[in-house]
């Protein structure tokens, strides 16, 4: 039975939400998408001959990658026989060695256990099955600083890439070409090994050349474009990645690996698990509670801030003229959208998001937006649950909005939703319940 108290709307909010991320988690989905059958493999819909190798190790790094890690052991046992992982969540693995790194900006620990895992990739041979595993976060928690480039160049560019308001897409082209593992050059490093990379999406669209800024697949972006994001945002860099930049656009540099790169004729790769597949789980918790439901869409971007009032929008329309759905009905979204930073506060995306919502939402109408990863931008929340009452006093939220100050306006009013790291990155997800 639907209830209409703005105890319950906030709550299912909140439920969804966290359904969403429960369905993502590694041990869900390998479960489901990996098993083995004496001497055979199964990923997906493709099946790999176990007695074809010596060896069957896991490379690879992200937010979720000690988790996929731990799964696959589960699946494979024996047949496994060892192999490295760099993130920032570790799980309890018996074969494969978990090492640490940061996110979303690169640090030390991080470069020197990307070392590692290189190391390990360069000892494999054309008797190795290598499952690469490539999650959200890859892109930071597996620094490997090209030559001529410290780790200070890549922070220092990484912090100017994620206060800009450019895409995913657009940083990690500049990712990629900083990189002497990023953009398909693992893949290059793990020739001529049989591999199959496995993926956790965070990425609108879910890009393999993005994803992870693509380790193991054909980099379609070039040095030319890595300097045409850094010129169309005014982002501002240290001069060694400007000047290595400029000699790879003017070809001083190797160009990443293309798709007629011999490279990538023994890799396959296998998208386990997206932003859809936490999305599917919300609007099936809201259905269950028996609402109507409705899919806005897996691929909202743009300004936070802007993209909250599109969704106030909608809630707006359903109560006014039933329209897209006659409430209540609970509409969901996912995707990833960004923050350009003018202010100096703590905040993320999903913060932004819902604060700025907070300040438009009418009654009957609660709003959870979070990361899936549990981690918005540089905080310790996920993102928060809001409604028409939650600002007490709203001209202090426009203010700290206008800072990018969402992170302690939201914790005054008791809105935070805290999950610390789930074990999963596929992306940000929000549930609007309208009553």
């Amino acid at each position: 039975m639907v209830v209409h108290d703005a105890d319950a709307r906030r709550g299912l909010a909140r439920e969804c939400a966290l359904a969403g991320i429960d369905a993502a988690h590694p041990a869900t989905v390998v479960r489901d998408a990996v098993a083995r059958d004496g001497d055979t493999l199964r990923i997906a819909d493709a099946t790999f001959a176990l007695d074809d190798y010596d060896d069957v190790i896991v490379l690879g790094g992200g937010n979720a990658a000690s988790q996929v890690a731990a799964a696959l052991e589960d699946a494979l046992g024996d047949a496994l026989s060892g192999g490295v992982v760099v993130t920032d969540d570790p799980a309890e693995t018996e074969r494969v060695e978990v090492l640490p790194g940061d996110h979303p900006v690169p640090s030390e620990r991080g470069v020197d256990s990307t070392r590692a895992l290189c190391e390990a990739a360069d000892a494999v041979d054309e008797r190795t099955l290598v499952l690469a595993v490539i999650t959200g976060g890859a892109s930071a928690l597996l620094p490997a600083p090209t030559e001529g480039l410290s780790l200070g160049d890549l922070r220092a560019t990484t912090d100017a890439l994620l206060d800009s308001g450019a895409t995913i897409h657009e940083v990690n082209a500049v990712r990629k070409h900083c990189s002497a593992l990023k953009g398909g050059r693992f893949a290059t490093r793990l020739a001529p090994a049989r591999v199959a990379t496995l993926v956790f999406s965070d990425v609108v669209g879910d890009d393999l050349s993005v994803i992870g800024s693509g380790p193991t697949v054909p980099d379609p972006s070039t040095y030319a474009d890595a300097l045409a994001v850094l010129d169309d945002y005014d982002v501002t860099v240290p001069e060694a990645v400007r000047a290595h930049l400029e000699a790879g656009r003017d070809g001083e540099r190797e160009e990443t690996p293309g798709t007629d790169d011999s490279a990538f004729e023994r890799v396959s790769t296998h998208v386990l698990a997206t932003n859809r597949t936490a999305v599917d789980a919300a609007i099936t918790r809201a259905r269950e509670a028996g609402y109507e439901t409705m899919v806005l869409s897996t691929r909202v971007r743009g300004e936070a801030c802007e993209a909250a009032k599109t969704h106030v929008a909608v809630a707006e329309e359903a109560l006014a003229t039933g329209e897209p759905l006659d409430p209540p009905c609970v509409v969901v979204s996912g995707g990833e959208c960004t923050v350009t930073v003018r202010g100096d506060g703590e905040g993320g995306p999903n913060l932004e998001f819902t604060l700025s919502a907070a300040l438009e939402l009418g009654e009957d109408t609660a709003l959870c937006a979070v990361d899936t990863d549990g981690i918005d931008g540089a905080t310790d929340a996920a993102g928060a649950v809001v409604d028409a009452d939650t600002l007490s006093d709203r001209l202090a939220a426009r203010r700290a909005l206008r800072a990018n100050d969402a992170f302690p306006a939201l914790d005054d009013a008791g809105a935070l939703v805290e999950t610390g790291a789930t074990g999963t990155n596929v992306n940000d997800l929000r549930v609007l319940v309208v009553g």
